[in-house]
């Protein structure tokens, strides 16, 4: 099967795919819309930029010159430039798309979200069946962001032939917002699951102190980071040797000054941005995963967290719910309220027999739920089945 992906192709996510059908009886194409490195096994690699994408910092590597906008521009200013502005630039992307996939003559596309590869996948009208992966918060804050967004993903989702999601609310949104219920859809973990030789517990059972808790989610506009920093210090009050790891916030501006606000210098450690296999380090060390979202799917960094026995503290949403209940295998918050999100750390730290009883439950769910190979058979059925094979 010749294969053409339009993602990302900085994101660990789109990575984790495409590398798996990288086959000897596959011919795998990718239309980054990032700069990124290429991926070993690819039949061909093009950048084709689209609603600025190519401004942001590189997920897979260091800074560089594409990463002033990022740097120096608040989250919520980037996100607005990107979804205000960035639809005016979808006209000369679809020209191009269209051009690249009439040269690579793909069996299948396979677009990863829908703002906004999966929305420039449809209006480019494929002859090949068109998969389309939404993921976190495409429906529930990106549709809703703007009329136009909210039209465009419509559309998208009418012209698109086969639906990935990563929970079952999506599924239900995407119905609710025109995917026809005929035709074919499933869920599964984005990221195509977790690769459980990487994450996994640590061999020696972690100190009991220091208390460790790491916030693997960094800057976006669904997190209230804002939030888990004003919880910090209630935290501290209690145990003033906890640490705290902020993975990919050293380079923004704003974490800095709620470190220095907060005087919490001696207690968080903002991080650069770390490879996707060194997270499980990371996670192995740490006892609390914090993920303060008020938007989401199945994030990936909270299943290796998971599956490496960190215990879940997360919003109380409805994705969330698909995988965590409160006092059983995680605490849930509501992510507004810092007392509540310093309370719940508090009684995770303290509340040794709810995080050995959650470890093994999550460990469960991990491997019935998001094993990558697993999840991978699934996905190839799914191919199978969206390509009429």
């Amino acid at each position: 099967m010749r294969i053409l992906y339009i993602a990302d192709g900085r994101s660990p996510t789109a990575r984790n795919w495409i590398t798996h059908f990288i086959k000897p009886e596959n011919q795998v194409h990718l239309i980054s819309t990032s700069d990124c490195t290429a991926i070993p096994g690819l039949a061909s690699l093009h950048v084709l930029p689209v609603a600025f994408s190519s401004t942001g910092i590189s997920k897979t590597q260091e800074p560089n010159r594409l990463g002033t906008l990022r740097r120096l521009a608040p989250i919520f200013v980037r996100t607005f430039i990107r979804q205000w502005l960035g639809p005016l630039t979808f006209p000369k992307t679809i020209r191009r798309l269209r051009d690249l996939i009439d040269q690579i003559q793909p069996d299948m596309v396979h677009a990863m979200r829908y703002p906004f590869e999966g929305i420039v996948a449809a209006l480019a009208n494929p002859k090949a069946p068109l998969i389309v992966s939404v993921w976190g918060n495409d429906f529930t804050l990106h549709a809703k962001a703007n009329p136009l967004i909210g039209y465009l993903t419509r559309r998208a989702l009418k012209k698109t032939d086969a639906l990935h999601a990563d929970c079952q609310r999506d599924l239900r949104l995407a119905h609710q917002l025109g995917f026809p219920a005929s035709r074919p859809a499933v869920v599964l973990p984005g990221s195509g699951g977790v690769r459980t030789e990487v994450f996994s517990p640590p061999a020696q059972p972690r100190p009991i102190s220091p208390p460790v808790i790491i916030n693997p989610r960094g800057f976006r506009t669904y997190i209230r980071n804002d939030v888990f920093f004003r919880a910090i210090p209630q935290v501290l009050h209690k145990y003033p040797e906890a640490r705290f790891l902020c993975p990919a916030m050293d380079h923004e501006i704003q974490a800095h000054k709620w470190v220095e606000h907060y005087h919490l210098e001696n207690n968080v450690e903002l991080l650069s941005l770390v490879p996707h296999g060194q997270m499980a380090d990371l996670f192995r060390q740490s006892h609390i995963v914090v993920s303060p979202s008020t938007h989401d799917g199945t994030p990936n960094t909270l299943l290796e967290a998971m599956a490496c026995g960190c215990f879940p503290v997360a919003g109380d949403i409805e994705s969330i719910n698909e995988w965590l209940t409160n006092e059983e295998n995680s605490l849930l918050v509501d992510p507004s309220d810092p007392q509540m999100l310093a309370q719940a750390i508090l009684q995770a730290i303290e509340d040794h027999a709810l995080r050995q009883r959650a470890e093994t439950i999550n460990a469960q769910l991990i491997a019935e739920r998001a094993n990558f190979r697993t999840v991978m058979t699934q996905a190839e059925q799914f191919y199978s089945e969206a390509a009429g094979v």
